[in-house]
């Protein structure tokens, strides 16, 4: 067979003779896996892989698979660890597949009714399709070609769907009323403990769910009589599960055990981390208890290692802004300060802006707490006070590695301030973060932690400001239009919104009824020039920097927001809600 599809491979059009030789190399190192490793080669676009195979066999190719076909009770009959080695799905039968075209014009056989759809990445699936309705004992049934990610998604979300949700789980242990702890080290994958204990149930449910829906954290909360379970989503919190007061404990341990923590000690706060993966996803977690009134409370902090890097044209930058950052970071020194509260995205951006600079004649290097990405070709420290390893003193240690760009994850303190700054005043170019509300205040910050005036206009070229608002869904979107109430309170008028595309937050199952998919940033990028140099010379008021700089025409954060209102982006609350000025 693959030497056959090696041959309709070869006739495509755009085949080099160097794809065959490739190919044969792959085929004779792994025949089974060929089709996969042509892909992730990058020898040909998987979509077009999977277009030959429907062609040469004559049935459907469908690019994605929409949540309505997945049965959630299939979980129960097909264990996903076979679902993930064949890379197959079961779905339900619709009046339509997901390119919108009838069903029935691709059944095999002239049947009139598929049964079920069954949903493979590659030919070396059909054995597997077979072992696959025999377990479901159900016929006729219809196969269709689909990504591998468009499987593994389906995959995850039919193992949501299975009466183990959390929910159910809680449900589950009220009625029995004990809970039993096993302690072992979490799976490989959180999906594949199945069969396991009902607290580790719970536990991986809640990862699961939370992963799934795209939380940055996990709350576990403790109360008097109860305790509640909450993530937060695009900066949200939502209730997830309120277990009953005895489930606490165990589930507290059993996230100390995947940790790594001490689940002895409850009187004194711990750090931990782990990593879990859910189908092809790998998420780092970082684990923070403290003790309380009600027993304790345990924050988990969610990294998915697997996400790219945004490029900078993915930020939300205007187009002004984007051109002024892309000159900025062009320059051979200076620090360039990007400030906000936490959770606003500031390490984001600088990731974003390291990997635009991040070419081999440029040696860079961070110092951070924490190293959130692994960024190929740039040397990372990671902050270790217990062994006195600093900012500061790494820092110090940077600028004897003869770098070129240096990251500082903060500016926290005196010594770390005059080190950046002496780094910039002798050649290197500084990138750093401050916590302040916005772009004027940072020049207030600096001067309150001991640098002196003159020091920061000769060596800070600009500072950023961002904050991060919820980008609407596009699927439920609505159009709107603001009352004359709120126009005023935004300073704006009807005459302003001629060509505006505005629209309210609706909700739907693709955004899981919150409006809202995504984030994005809002910027104010103030830009040092000989003005507002000369003015923190004479006076660092914020006030004052801040009313220069909007005489020079600099967008303001809450300017920004309202910009990307006026495009159907996200929402006047939005903005209202993190840049209420």
């Amino acid at each position: 067979m693959e030497e056959s599809l090696l041959e309709v491979l070869s006739r495509q059009p755009g085949a080099s003779a160097d794809f065959a030789t490739e190919a044969r190399k792959l085929q004779a190192k792994d025949p089974q896996r060929l089709p996969e490793l042509l892909v992730k080669r990058k020898l040909i676009p998987e979509t077009e892989l999977l277009e030959i195979f429907a062609a040469r066999y004559q049935l459907p190719f469908w690019p994605d698979l929409t949540f309505r076909n997945i049965q959630g009770d299939f979980a129960d009959r097909v264990p996903i660890q076979f679902l993930k080695k064949h890379l197959i799905i079961p779905l339900t039968a619709t009046e339509s597949d997901s390119t919108g075209k009838d069903a029935s014009s691709a059944l095999q056989n002239g049947a009139t009714d598929p049964g079920i759809v069954i949903a493979i990445n590659s030919p070396a699936a059909f054995p597997a399709v077979d072992d696959l309705v025999r377990m479901l004992a159900n016929d006729p049934f219809q196969i269709v070609f689909t990504t591998r990610g468009a499987i593994l998604e389906a995959i995850s979300m039919m193992y949501d769907l299975r009466r183990d949700s959390a929910e159910q789980l809680v449900q589950d242990m009220e009625d029995t009323g004990t809970i039993s702890i096993d302690e072992i080290e979490a799976a490989a994958d959180l999906t594949d403990d199945v069969e396991d204990a009902p607290i580790i149930k719970l536990a991986n449910n809640i990862l699961t769910q939370s992963i799934k829906a795209g939380a940055s954290d996990i709350h576990i909360e403790p109360y008097d009589e109860g305790f509640k379970v909450r993530h937060r989503v695009d900066g949200i919190l939502y209730d997830l599960v309120s277990p009953p007061k005895w489930v606490q404990a165990a589930l507290i341990s059993r996230i100390k055990i995947m940790a790594k923590l001490d689940i002895a000690e409850k009187r004194l706060p711990q750090d931990g981390r782990m990593e879990v993966s859910i189908v092809n996803q790998k998420i780092d977690i970082r684990v923070s208890t403290i003790p309380t009134s009600f027993g304790e409370r345990v924050v988990l902090r969610l990294l998915n290692k697997t996400s790219s890097l945004l490029e900078l044209t993915e930020l939300g930058l205007a187009s002004q802004a984007l051109a002024t950052v892309e000159q900025l970071i062009a320059s051979p020194n200076g620090i360039i300060l990007v400030t906000g509260p936490t959770g606003s995205g500031k390490t984001t951006t600088l990731y974003s802006v390291l990997s635009t600079i991040n070419k081999p004649g440029v040696n860079i290097i961070t110092i951070e707490d924490p190293v959130e990405y692994q960024i190929k070709g740039i040397s990372q420290i990671q902050v270790n006070p217990k062994i006195s390893l600093t900012f500061a003193k790494g820092l110090r240690s940077i600028v004897r590695q003869d770098p070129d760009v240096i990251l500082v994850g903060e500016i926290r303190d005196h010594e770390t301030a005059e080190i950046a700054v002496q780094s910039a005043l002798t050649g290197h170019l500084v990138f750093s973060t401050l916590h302040t509300n916005d772009s004027a205040s940072a020049v207030t910050r600096l001067v309150d932690i001991g640098v002196e005036p003159f020091l920061i206009s000769s060596s800070v070229l600009a500072i950023m400001a961002q904050r991060l608002v919820r980008v609407l869904c596009d699927q439920c979107k609505a159009p709107f239009m603001p009352g004359n109430s709120m126009l005023e309170s935004l300073g704006l008028d009807t005459a302003q919104l001629q060509g505006s595309q505005i629209h309210k937050a609706v909700g739907c199952e693709q955004c899981f009824h919150s409006g809202f998919r995504g984030r994005m940033g809002i910027f104010e990028v103030l830009q040092l020039d000989e003005n507002i140099k000369s003015l923190i010379l004479t006076a660092f008021d914020s006030n004052q920097i801040l009313a220069a700089s909007q005489r020079q025409n600099m967008t303001t954060l809450r300017a920004d927001g309202i910009e990307k209102v006026l495009q159907g982006q996200t929402t006047f609350e939005e903005v209202l809600r993190v840049a209420a000025k």
